[in-house]
């Protein structure tokens, strides 16, 4: 007589879906909407790498004169570091296809929207800068839901 929890656990196992936007089942129709979001998700990790470069190229001088980000304000400074690790963090959770990276991706343009609406001196806020940055906003909530509508 076979054991009843070898067997439910085995189906539980069958059961869980992991939390990779990827690894899901693919449902039966012309749009996948998974696919779609990977993909800007993949696009959004590739400009998100690019950011949080960006602001370990302010800390080490690259783009600036050297002891330039050390004469600066601690206020900047520590607004430099927190997207020098959070935009990197967001992106390698955009890269995975995960659903953390898109929430981490989601506190990082919150932040810098909110930073630049309150400290215009410290973060880049143009006008051009928010539109884009709402765009974006706008295009992934959009297309996840969509992808979570497609699933059920």
């Amino acid at each position: 007589m076979p054991h009843r929890g070898s067997q439910s656990s085995g189906h539980a196992a069958r059961e869980y879906l992991s939390d990779r936007i990827e690894e899901r089942p693919a449902p039966q129709g012309f749009m996948r909407w998974s696919f779609v979001l990977t993909c800007f998700m993949r696009i959004l990790a590739i400009l998100w790498i690019m950011k949080g470069l960006s602001a370990w190229a302010v800390i080490l001088g690259i783009w600036t004169p050297i002891g330039h980000f050390e004469a600066r304000s601690t206020g900047y400074q520590a607004t430099i570091i927190y997207f020098a690790l959070i935009d990197l963090i967001a992106a390698v959770g955009l890269w995975m296809a995960s659903t953390w990276g898109g929430i981490m991706w989601l506190l990082a343009i919150m932040s810098h929207l909110i930073l630049a609406g309150f400290f215009p001196g410290i973060v880049s806020g143009g006008v051009t800068t928010v539109a884009f940055f709402l765009t974006l906003m706008a295009v992934y909530l959009a297309v996840s839901w969509l992808a979570a509508r497609e699933a059920h």
